[in-house]
């Protein structure tokens, strides 16, 4: 029978077999030693304070007051950051109007981050208080008295509370993002009777006819070579058989 280094000591030449029992005195020594470090660890995460939230920290903000985000977060301060619901957090702050999207996220030891990318106005609407700004989805951003001069009017005759998630409204701000730089800003009006019907109005009293987002670059260059004859009405809205008048 062999004698392993584990199971014997050496004594001046002479082996010794440690008794069974040592053997299992030391397994449960290693056991109660496992359970005081998987104790510590969870007093430390759940009940020392010292990975507890302590600060919550809100950027990408511009419309949206942080405090606004704060509330709806509804992150309570000293709070064990191993039990914050980040999923929970970001649909909270996901019904402000004016949120596109938000990522939240944990910074050990005691820090939330809420990264909340906001709506970006596309189109303004005549309403009787000014002009709402609505996005590329017809959400509301923002209600002005003064028509910001880089952003078109969106002409319609449906109410601005239907707008969101129209896919005429989507059109017409897809159709802006298309536009040549030297175009855009000219660009007083846009309507859309429907998603292949986006028309533009030109601060010069132009009327072009864009059609639908798609052949965007045919368009342009069909547009910039009608515009030499310095008509009032160009429909480009398919390149191959553009007229003009």
């Amino acid at each position: 029978m062999s004698v392993t280094q584990d199971d014997a000591d050496r004594d001046h030449g002479v082996v010794r077999k440690r008794p069974a029992g040592w053997r299992r005195f030391r397994r449960w020594l290693v056991l109660l030693a496992a359970m005081g470090v998987a104790g510590g660890v969870t007093w430390a995460l759940l009940g020392s304070g010292w990975f507890a939230v302590h600060s919550v920290v809100v950027t990408g903000t511009r419309l949206v007051p942080e405090s606004e985000v704060l509330a709806a977060a509804e992150i309570q301060p000293g709070t064990p950051l191993i039990r914050v619901n980040t999923a929970r957090i970001a649909g909270r702050v996901l019904t402000i109007r004016q949120v596109l999207a938000v990522q939240v996220s944990t910074s050990w030891p005691n820090r939330v981050v809420i990264a909340v990318q906001e709506r970006t106005p596309a189109l303004a609407v005549v309403v009787p208080r000014g002009f709402d700004l609505i996005d590329a989805y017809g959400v509301v951003v923002q209600l002005v008295q003064t028509r910001p001069l880089i952003l078109p009017v969106y002409t319609t005759s449906a109410p601005v509370s239907s707008l969101r998630g129209d896919p005429d409204v989507s059109a017409a701000a897809a159709v802006l993002g298309q536009l040549p730089a030297a175009l855009r800003p000219t660009v007083v009006s846009v309507s859309a009777p429907s998603p292949d019907q986006v028309t533009l109005q030109l601060r010069s009293g132009v009327t072009v006819v864009w059609g639908g987002p798609g052949d965007a670059a045919a368009k342009a260059k069909e547009l910039a070579i009608l515009m030499r004859t310095h008509a009032r009405y160009y429909d480009v809205s398919s390149p191959a058989t553009a007229v003009t008048s």
